[in-house]
């Protein structure tokens, strides 16, 4: 008799499956960011921090980033009886993420009404919650950081910051399509790189014609991000040469500006947000700065937006290690969990170490970032630091974002875990605000035009690592490929010694010693193999460091 097929067999049964990682503490279980943010500065800001984990850790929090990202923005060129328009519409997840991020000032806080910078621990403090919001929905942030760097561009006109400062540092998010002038808060987003120019701008043709009390752009932009801003910053060719000016979505008059949206780049990850390409036909725009000024305004910029390019790659490693360790500490393979397999061990161990040089660095970054209106030498500091650290640290996450989607295997895969949208969207920090060889570059740049506040800088983070492994050695191996004049084929070199070494520093001032020195053993001296999971750590360390992790588990 053939045997009957049981269809009541109970193979509905979920087991051995990690339980979802929601409704964490981002503070109070990340034990590297509490030691990074007390040593920098802001140890005063951890009550608030803590609540601020809390809610975007929660499970509601996860659940709208997954809406925000599997609904991505459409655009309406234009209505039903064939009428411009160009609005670009969101699902209401990404919205909601904004009205946080504003809510809590990370579009804002780091600058006083005047446009002067608020003292320290502002930048700190702010670094602190844009690492646990990169955790949970990055792409909405393209906006947010474009706002607050954008304060830096139009500092220096009176006029500017009269009129936009009260709207930039409201605490309040209005999405609605209308004048700038009639909102309490406002967004701002740029427009830079055309067609034929990319990174270099100065190959832009889109033109600027003086016109009343503004001027006329006419032209295009390849990518001009988050078009639903209220205003733009963008680069255009002046009579006195290239120029930036503030272009606003409506004309002073009320009527809609000619900014015509011509499609939504269909981008391999930073779904929620929209990035466009546009023309201008005669739109109206203010002048920011003097005519021909265009590059030193954006500069300004320039080091901002790269700065919190850092900062998300950073938070997004942070996110990636710690959803492959909770698997893994929840999945049994072999009799064994995941987490207690010494070769698993071993890669998460290598991968945390990771994430903590990354944060220290960026938060010590950060630190410059406060001090540097009245310190010369962190002034210098965050001019040579600050694309390297972004080199490095941009260019490390996705690499590790992918061994952290291997550590879930198949599951991590898929599009219903959040790995594949990390995965996704890691590169976008690498490319956006300078590439690895134009950072380089720009690395070289500043030790070329001030060698001795860039050498000052060098030897005063082999000062503040001294004593732990391959430090002088890394220090003297970054200092001679910058002073050579034919170095640059080895600058990117230089470039990832260079941020490593101020990762061993900071983590020297943040961290206990036997994570300080475990980071510059493993990295400095070129220990370990092309991989994760192949630096030479002892068992005690790995236990060490895999709790510094997910300290509440």
């Amino acid at each position: 008799m053939a045997a009957r097929f049981d269809t009541q067999r109970d193979t509905d049964a979920v087991f051995n499956q990690s339980p979802p990682y929601r409704d964490v503490d981002l503070f109070g279980g990340d034990r590297a960011l509490q030691e990074a943010v007390a040593a920098n500065g802001a140890a005063g800001e951890a009550v608030a921090l803590s609540a601020f984990g809390r809610h975007w850790g929660s499970a509601g929090m996860f659940e709208q980033a997954r809406l925000a990202n599997e609904n991505p923005p459409k655009l309406r060129a234009f209505d039903a009886r064939g009428n411009r328009c160009d609005i670009v519409e969101f699902h209401p997840a990404y919205h909601h993420f904004m009205a946080e991020s504003v809510a809590a000032g990370l579009h804002a806080s780091t600058w006083q009404a005047d446009a002067t910078r608020a003292p320290p621990p502002a930048e700190v403090a702010r670094a602190a919650r844009y690492y646990m919001v990169a955790q949970v929905e990055n792409g909405h942030m393209c906006p947010v950081t474009m706002t607050r760097a954008s304060v830096a561009a139009f500092a220096s006109d009176p006029a500017l910051v009269g009129m936009l400062m009260p709207k930039l540092t409201s605490r309040h998010y209005d999405p609605m399509f209308r004048p700038w002038r009639e909102k309490v808060g406002i967004t701002l987003g740029m427009g830079m790189t055309e067609k034929q120019g990319g990174t270099d701008v100065r190959a832009n043709t889109t033109r600027a014609e003086p016109a009343g009390d503004g001027y006329r752009i006419t032209g295009h932009k390849w990518f001009m991000s988050a078009p639903m801003c209220d205003a733009f910053l963008v680069l255009a060719q002046a009579p006195g040469g290239l120029t930036c000016f503030f272009l606003p979505r409506f004309r002073p008059d009320g009527s809609v500006n000619a900014i015509q949206l011509q499609r939504l780049k269909d981008k391999l990850g930073n779904r929620s947000n929209a990035s466009s390409e546009v023309e201008f036909a005669e739109a109206f725009a203010l002048r920011v700065g003097d005519e021909g000024g265009g590059v030193r305004t954006i500069l300004e910029m320039v080091q901002l937006t790269r700065l919190d390019c850092a900062i998300s790659s950073a938070g997004m490693m942070r996110a990636a290690l710690a959803q492959a360790l909770h698997h893994c500490r929840h999945r049994s393979v072999f009799g064994k969990r995941l987490a207690d397999q010494p070769m698993m061990r071993a890669v998460l161990a290598d991968m945390a170490i990771e994430v903590e040089g990354a944060l220290a660095a960026v938060m010590r970054l950060c630190r410059a970032f406060d001090l540097a209106p009245r310190s010369p030498a962190e002034a210098a500091r965050a001019r040579l630091l600050t694309p390297a650290v972004k080199y490095w640290v941009c260019k490390t996450a996705p690499a590790l974002v992918y061994e952290a989607m291997e550590c879930l295997g198949g599951n991590g895969y898929v599009e219903d875990g959040m790995l594949a949208r990390l995965y996704r969207e890691a590169p976008v920090n690498a490319i956006w605000e300078g590439s690895g060889n134009v950072v380089g570059l720009d690395v070289l740049r500043v030790f070329s035009r001030d060698s001795e506040a860039a050498r000052a800088t060098i030897s005063a983070l082999a000062g503040e690592a001294q004593g732990m492994p391959g430090v002088a050695e890394a220090a003297d191996k970054a200092a001679k490929i910058f002073a050579d004049p034919s170095g640059e084929a080895a600058a990117r070199v230089a470039v990832e010694t260079l941020a490593q070494l101020a990762a061993a520093a900071a983590l020297k001032a943040s961290a206990p010693r036997e994570v300080s020195e475990l980071y510059a053993r493993t990295r400095l001296p070129a220990l370990r193999g092309r991989t994760f999971g192949t630096a030479a750590l002892d068992p005690t360390a790995t236990v060490t460091l895999l709790n510094r992790v997910l300290s509440d588990v």
